[in-house]
């Protein structure tokens, strides 16, 4: 079955970095793309960024152009998303996510902090 697990969330200081990992399992990688969703207490689920199954287009949520950056790599069905100059209002759990077909499968999320 579908298995998405996320690591690399933490405590750091504003203006800090950290990279997350998404490692996936249960289904052809390469065939679809991905997508990190953030949800910080008491908002709705937001879209961060995505990925087209061979990396050739990435798009990012406003808020974090030019800070976060999307990435993949096929042979090691694995997800990446780095981090910088990350802000307070950052603060959030973040979650892997794929749709396959009209299903939409999630990790288990990892908690970023971002806080002096």
């Amino acid at each position: 079955q579908v298995q998405l697990v996320e690591s690399g969330g933490g405590l750091v200081q504003p203006g800090g970095s950290l990279r997350l990992s998404c490692a996936a399992s249960g289904f052809t990688f390469s065939n679809y793309a991905m997508n990190w969703y953030r949800q910080a207490p008491g908002k709705e689920r937001e879209l961060v960024a995505d990925i087209s199954p061979r990396a050739s287009f990435t798009n990012s949520a406003d808020s974090v152009k030019g800070r976060f950056t999307i990435s993949r790599d096929n042979a090691k069905n694995t997800l990446y998303l780095q981090m910088t100059s990350l802000k307070p209002e950052d603060t959030a759990v973040y979650y892997c996510n794929v749709r396959i077909r009209v299903n939409d499968y999630w990790g288990q999320g990892t908690q970023v902090t971002v806080s002096s």
